[in-house]
């Protein structure tokens, strides 16, 4: 694929990272916050996960990013976090997904640790929850160790 089109998200796949992200808080009790980044300066669009520190949380041992400012969208509820359109939150990195035209792959995942560490033609395959299906049907969906990592760094305390 060389349609640069082709490296950006549908409205139906900014909807899921929405829902997503919106799940995401409710399952882990902390405001989720998404930020759609846009293909301006690489080429392909990307979403960013992440979670919003506390004011005296240390973030020393943790990969942190900046989300939010002037001009950038966010996905979903964020959480029931009030976002001051101008203002930049401190957040705990959880994941990255970006498009990509390395067909027939569509969709790469980075990790908290800045690696690639899932692929997929549909967003479905590489997100920790299906939310295609119908929400009321039985749905044994829980987060992978892998998607849990980002929230409980190892302990520094020996116990």
């Amino acid at each position: 694929m060389t349609d640069s089109a082709a490296l950006v998200f549908s409205t139906e796949d900014i909807e899921l990272l929405a829902r997503t992200a919106d799940t995401l808080s409710s399952y882990l009790g902390k405001p989720v916050l998404v930020e759609l980044v846009d293909a301006s300066e690489t080429g392909f669009e990307w979403a960013i996960f992440a979670i919003p520190l506390d004011v005296n949380e240390d973030d020393s041992d943790i990969p942190v990013v900046q989300i939010g400012g002037a001009n950038t969208q966010l996905l979903g509820s964020q959480g029931g976090v009030h976002v001051n359109e101008n203002e930049t939150y401190t957040c705990r990195f959880m994941w990255a997904v970006q498009c990509t035209d390395q067909d027939p792959v569509k969709y790469i995942k980075i990790n908290h640790e800045g690696e690639e560490n899932a692929w997929g033609e549909t967003l479905q395959e590489i997100l920790p929850f299906d939310l295609s299906s119908d929400p009321l049907a039985d749905n044994d969906d829980e987060l992978s160790d892998e998607d849990l990592a980002f929230i409980q760094p190892p302990s520094k305390h020996k116990h």
